[in-house]
């Protein structure tokens, strides 16, 4: 008959899986909350005690008593026995070692501890508390894995190891991160708890007021270690201890004495110099690790000018040097993983604790009781010695002895064995007196371990007794400073940057850097790397304190810090946009610089080409999230052909619209609303057909040009242009021709003091003077062009007058862009 099963996988898969589960929870990662350890702890301490490697005794090759744990009751191999082990045996990870060790069982650096063939160890003298009385039947046992001995399934424990020591491990389903506390205040909690059985959370926290981690430092945030110890979750933070010192020459230096729990020195070391060598904080000159057998120090060399304050916040806040620690207190309680608050765990282990002291106290009633029956039965034999010997020395052997004296004198089978084994030379007069003394003794024994028994008072003033030993004997000052509120750190980033002069160049293909001034000073202007398509938009000197806004024709903006920009040599061609930019367009081009010392109330005049106008404030792009990496609008375009035509800071009352058909339109900024970055405006001027605006700029000039598609340039009055309101056509400027229309190129302000005019000849030669105020626009253009000696094509040619500011680089459209097939 067949036994093969066929059944859904899902069910087998769910029925196996749950089986491991409860294994690994139960038996491997988290700790019993009676007395705090873990399968593979409990089997190491209980191992090396049975084999007598004990505290008083010399010490022992690791490598036998890991091969004596994983033989007779762990047989998972043996590099875990080792590391737990080791854990028990650093006194920067546990409050109370359990092991000591002879040779190298790791560092606070992380160093990999000695292979356990060339380190020793045995039972540290506080192990005893945990184990004593384990002989007494205080604790059951179970079978090992092959079913040859007999383990304890929780050890005696004379003081509260879950709360001294604390735990962390990850399971199935469950973790758990207990912290360490001070055993002085744990063992008065539990004191309290044993005369108060109703004791509130405040009332416990009274006495244990939070972690003491074995490597100091300062835990801050009461309020959350309060949540926790109530529900088992919480999250507190921990800083390291860290203070001041005066060195030669006027400068500081920071001194860590104390890091938080399980933070790795030398990572720790290495971060701090990390945030030196790239400068995110000024101020720090060297950072040594002077950690030796006197303790921790880190030394955090400052120079002259920094704060030191602010290099400790900032370190505060982007290294470990403060973390959060995570409470997460889950334990087995009853076969059950649970998350379990401080009053459970200390009720928990008062339970276990009165039920290990009734079973000892069971175990020494018995044998007192049993040696109490021999010792009366000694004194009356000795009462009748002469009746008795003569009686044994009547008999065959010794089981006739006992038979005889049983039957002849009324002794019990156990008081017999005792006389026919007892030793001659304990007949004596001297000896009836000890044998009384120990009867008295014995009897006052039984009264007490009767009264332990069957009085809870009794048992629990015996509890606290041991308890207050441990305490005496083992305990020690609080080595963690606790502050009821976390401190927050707030670093204003412009103190984070060390001021300098940089120049900032940005050109309109989107290639951005910052160069220093002295390789900008060593340089031409025309040196500037880029590609031959591309056009040098903007370059000023700047601080890198400051931001700028670069702003596309496509609506979207782009924020910078200055202090973030690439720093490369003014001949290299600058990073590209789109390298960091993920939404940055192949098709957007950089159309104006916007440079910003701080978001103030200023407010930016955004026009599109087909006609939608809106102020927007400079402070709605104040740093986003993700500027680092995204874009954000700040205009809305209507189609794939519209574009921005105008972005620029409000500065004058009136704008001024140039349509391409010739159309122009005056009005006042008090009709264009103030909208959100990514609004689409408003309708700015009524456009006809396929007319489009060309360009628009505030006026404050007395006259402007214009340039058409034929060569042709014109001058008009700014006054010229009546001052309306927004959404009409506006008026005409151009003539309309039935043949060869004219249409606007180019356009802009007159200055006559700061423009200049610029022809290009087909030959794609360009040649500029400056405005002069006793020549008309028309007649400078005829000079340049006759000075030129160059045949010109007019059909091919192109007239622009451009804006020129204060430094010498142009802001506007510059012809010099344009390809001559673009102009006929």
């Amino acid at each position: 008959m067949s036994t093969i099963q066929k059944l859904p996988l899902e069910d087998i898969m769910g029925d196996r899986f749950g089986r491991y589960s409860k294994y690994i929870i139960q038996e491997r990662a988290l700790p019993d909350i009676r007395d705090g350890l873990k399968p593979v702890q409990r089997r190491i301490l209980y191992s090396m005690n049975k084999d007598g490697n004990t505290f008083e005794k010399a010490y022992r090759k690791s490598a036998k008593s890991v091969g004596n744990v994983m033989g007779n009751f762990h047989p998972h191999g043996d590099s875990s026995i080792y590391e737990a082990m080791i854990r028990m045996s650093q006194d920067w990870k546990m409050g109370e070692p359990l092991i000591e060790m002879h040779g190298n069982n790791g560092s606070m650096d992380g160093d990999s501890p000695a292979a356990m063939r060339y380190t020793e160890a045995r039972l540290a003298e506080i192990s005893g508390y945990l184990l004593s009385d384990i002989e007494k039947e205080t604790v059951s046992t179970s079978w090992n894995f092959d079913d040859t001995e007999k383990e304890p399934t929780v050890l005696p424990a004379s003081f509260p190891n879950l709360l001294v020591n604390g735990s962390t491990g990850i399971s199935a389903g469950y973790a758990t991160d207990i912290p360490p506390h001070n055993l002085s205040e744990v063992i008065d909690a539990t004191i309290f708890m044993i005369d108060h059985e109703n004791a509130t959370l405040e009332q416990v926290m009274g006495l244990l007021p939070g972690p003491d981690f074995p490597t100091g430092a300062v835990v801050q945030g009461k309020d959350e270690i309060k949540k926790a110890y109530e529900t088992g979750k919480g999250r507190i933070v921990v800083r390291s201890r860290v203070t001041t010192e005066a060195m030669k020459g006027g400068r500081e230096q920071l001194i860590v004495t104390e890091i938080p729990y399980e933070i790795n020195k030398a990572n720790l070391v290495k971060k701090i110099d990390d945030v030196r060598v790239n400068a995110k904080v000024p101020g720090i000159s060297e950072v040594r690790d002077e950690s030796d057998r006197e303790g921790l120090r880190i030394a955090i060399e400052l120079k002259k000018e920094a704060d030191p304050q602010l290099v400790l916040n900032y370190l505060y806040k982007n290294t470990d040097l403060q973390v959060n620690y995570n409470f997460n207190m889950v334990a087995i309680d009853k076969m059950t993983p649970r998350q379990v608050g401080i009053l459970r765990i200390l009720s928990a282990y008062i339970m276990h604790r009165e039920e290990v002291i009734v079973k000892r106290s069971k175990f020494d009633l018995r044998k007192a009781e049993k040696r109490l029956h021999l010792v009366v039965g000694l004194i009356r034999m000795v009462s009748i010695l002469d009746e008795v010997v003569a009686a044994i020395r009547a008999s065959e052997n010794k089981a006739d002895a006992k038979e005889n004296i049983k039957i002849s004198f009324g002794f019990t089978e156990e008081q017999a064995e005792a006389i026919v084994t007892l030793q001659l030379y304990r007949l004596t007069n001297t000896d009836i007196v000890t044998l009384e003394e120990e009867r008295d003794a014995l009897n006052d024994q039984i009264l007490e371990l009767n009264a332990v028994i069957n009085d809870k008072r009794t048992l629990f003033n015996l509890m606290k007794r041991e308890l207050r030993e441990v305490k005496k004997k083992f305990g020690k000052a609080r080595k963690t400073e606790l502050q009821a509120d976390v401190e927050t750190i707030e670093i204003e980033a412009h103190e984070l940057i060390a001021e300098e002069e940089t120049v900032v160049s940005v050109t309109k293909a989107g290639y951005i850097k910052r160069t220093s001034p002295r390789s900008f000073a060593s340089s031409n202007i025309e040196e500037i790397g880029k590609r031959e398509d591309d056009e040098l938009l903007f370059y000023e000197t700047l601080k890198t304190t400051q931001h700028i806004l670069l702003f596309t024709n496509l609506g979207n903006v782009i924020y910078r810090p200055v202090h973030e920009l690439s720093d490369l040599r003014w001949k290299d061609l600058g990073e590209h946009l789109s390298q960091a930019i993920s939404n940055f367009s192949p098709n957007e081009a950089i159309i104006f610089v916007k440079v910003v010392d701080a978001f103030k109330d200023e407010k930016l005049l955004v026009l599109t080409k087909k006609g939608q106008i809106k102020q927007v404030e400079l402070e709605s792009f104040s740093p986003w999230r993700t500027y680092r990496s995204k874009s954000t609008a700040y205009g809305k375009l209507k189609g794939e052909d519209d574009r921005i035509v105008m972005v620029e800071p409000v500065q004058f009352n009136d704008v001024l619209l140039i349509s391409e058909n010739g159309y122009a339109l005056r009005f006042n900024l008090d009709d264009v609303p103030v909208l959100g970055a990514k609004a689409a405006g408003v309708k700015a001027m009524n456009l006809k057909g396929d007319d489009v605006i060309q360009n628009a700029f505030f006026t404050s000039s007395d006259s402007w040009y214009l340039l058409t598609q034929r060569g042709f340039i014109k001058r008009v009055a700014t006054s010229d242009i009546p001052t309306t309101t927004r959404a009409n056509r506006g008026l005409q400027v151009l003539r309309t021709l039935k043949n060869n229309n004219h249409t606007v190129f180019a356009s802009g302000l007159v200055y006559p003091s700061k423009t200049e005019l610029s022809a290009l000849t087909e030959d794609v030669n360009l040649f500029t003077e400056p405005v002069s105020t006793d020549k008309t626009a028309e007649q400078q253009i005829l000079s340049v062009l006759t000075d030129s000696n160059e045949e010109i094509d007019i059909d091919l040619m192109a007239l622009a007058l451009s804006e020129r500011t204060s430094n010498g680089h142009p802001i506007s459209e510059n012809i010099r862009n344009l390809q001559s097939s673009q102009l006929k």
